[in-house]
């Protein structure tokens, strides 16, 4: 199987209820990805997720000190999800550095359909409600997205055109602006519940990126 097609199975599975399997604490890991990016963090209760996950409180009490703590962990596990299968991605294999970055745009353009929960971003879900009060998760959102942020931004330094660089652009705020549209498309998405909002920004980022890198 190819590692893109690979990344479309794993992303739609974050939305299936979790397996009657696997210990509980990975079980509940699940259904806080699956639960949080459809509710949201404040709409999502320990009894939903023990509900979901097919475990006890105890059960959810014996690997989590709260829901603040199971977020975090959640945060850490979405990272290591995503960074795992992004890592092993097609793009990878391009020839130069500008085709590793548009066919990481590509890549992110094929995983945008259906409701908005089975293709937005877990870590970019929580930092909106819990950035001022919960900020344990907010480092842990902050550290998931800068940090795969970080991962484009070899290809880009080696890929920006001398006069982008003239202009002041630079490959760590260039790659942090790619999440930025990909998370502001999210929620522009969830507003007019279209995920097509989605495809046409980053279109509109995928022709800009092929301005600036050469």
């Amino acid at each position: 199987m190819q590692s893109s097609a690979r990344i479309r199975e794993v992303h739609d599975s974050h939305t299936q209820r979790p397996p009657r399997r696997g210990t509980a604490r990975a079980r509940l890991l699940v259904a806080a990805v699956d639960l949080i990016r459809t509710k949201g963090y404040n709409a999502t209760t320990v009894d939903d997720l023990c509900a979901t996950a097919g475990v006890t409180k105890g059960a959810f009490f014996h690997h989590f000190d709260s829901k603040e703590h199971l977020a975090v962990e959640a945060a850490d596990h979405w990272s290591i999800t995503t960074s795992t299968l992004f890592a092993a991605a097609d793009y990878h294999r391009l020839t130069t550095p500008k085709q590793r970055v548009l066919g990481y745009i590509d890549l992110r353009a094929s995983l945008i359909g259906g409701p908005a929960e089975t293709f937005t971003c877990l870590v970019g879900t929580m930092t909106q409600e819990t950035f001022a009060t919960h900020h344990a998760i907010r480092d842990a959102c902050a550290a998931s997205i800068f940090d795969h942020a970080a991962t484009l931004e070899a290809d880009l330094d080696a890929a920006l055109t001398e006069s982008a660089r003239a202009d002041g652009i630079d490959a760590v705020g260039l790659a942090r602006h790619v999440q930025a549209v990909l998370q502001g498309s999210f929620v522009l998405a969830k507003a007019a519940n279209d995920s097509s909002i989605v495809i046409e920004n980053l279109a509109h980022l995928r022709w800009y990126l092929d301005h600036v890198l050469e």
